[in-house]
């Protein structure tokens, strides 16, 4: 039985319509909001692939076989999340993007910086940490339709899967890092706290990056970083909104699954399970949000 309400259900060769017209700017013509989904994006195969490596770290350590199990499927979908943004990424290097010298930075400050210097339990507790922070964005996403409106339907399908499988293995990283390797309140604060740091500002330098490559002048760009820092930070924002949500990771007697569910997870699944089709499971989602 797995130790999660519902089955870890990795789910591979989707169609998300990635080899078709997606606009330069996807999200409702709006570069910033664009271009930060898109350094996600960037960000993510390498992250995956981060993510698995330290959950691997304890994965013989585990006793419990249903902890097993989910390791695994846990294992998969990350997998083929980091595979489904490559080929994501592929247009992005078509438009003139150096994904492969962000790639490169991100790899190298996973592998061979923060997996080398740092022990094995802190390195999974950050991405308990990081799986903390990639749910709280998943229920933000999509129980609120205002938050993706205007985003082309194939990228918001992509997301809304990403999501949806976000929040099926949410607590496996911190089962074992709470079973398994033992890891303190103090040390789980810690760690969320320069996910949170390092995170924001990743994902803020690559938009950076991304926005001067798109040949925007340094007026330009003065105004989409005004507009969209609002957007991500200010009062009604894009965090804001869940902030809730992430503090409760700081509560001593925290579990992933006190949060739930978010509320449009079973609208994803039912719809995808009955037509197989992810744009579709994605659309009945945001048209499901409040």
């Amino acid at each position: 039985m797995s130790t999660t309400d519902h089955p870890i259900t990795p789910r591979e060769k989707l169609d998300f319509g990635l080899d078709g017209d997606i606009p330069r700017y996807w999200f409702g013509g709006d570069a910033f909001k664009t271009r930060f989904f898109d350094a996600l994006s960037t960000i993510f195969p390498e992250g995956e692939r981060f993510f698995i490596a330290c959950v691997r770290d304890f994965r013989d350590q585990a006793r419990d076989p249903a902890l097993q199990a989910d390791i695994k499927a846990f294992i998969r979908q990350e997998a083929q999340h980091g595979l489904v943004h490559d080929r994501y990424n592929a247009r992005l290097k078509a438009q003139g993007i150096d994904v492969d010298r962000l790639e490169g930075i991100t790899r190298h400050l996973l592998f061979n910086v923060i997996r080398r210097y740092l022990p094995a339990r802190q390195t999974l507790a950050e991405t308990a940490a990081a799986e903390h922070l990639t749910a709280v964005m998943a229920h933000g996403f999509f129980d609120r339709k205002a938050t993706l409106r205007g985003a082309d339907p194939r990228m918001r399908a992509l997301y809304a899967w990403h999501a949806m499988e976000e929040i099926e293995h949410k607590a496996v990283a911190f089962d074992v890092m709470q079973k398994v390797a033992k890891v303190g309140y103090l040390r789980r604060i810690w760690a969320m706290l320069v996910v949170t740091l390092s995170f924001n500002l990743h994902a803020l330098l690559f938009t950076r990056a991304m926005l001067k490559t798109d040949g925007f002048s340094r007026l330009q760009r003065l105004r989409l970083w005004a507009g969209g820092l609002w957007w991500l930070y200010g009062p009604g924002g894009l965090y804001m909104g869940v902030a809730g949500h992430y503090l409760r990771y700081f509560r001593p007697g925290f579990h992933p699954w006190q949060g739930g569910q978010t509320r449009t997870y079973q609208t994803w699944l039912d719809t995808y399970n009955r037509t197989g089709d992810p744009i579709l499971a994605g659309e009945a989602v945001h048209a499901a949000g409040r």
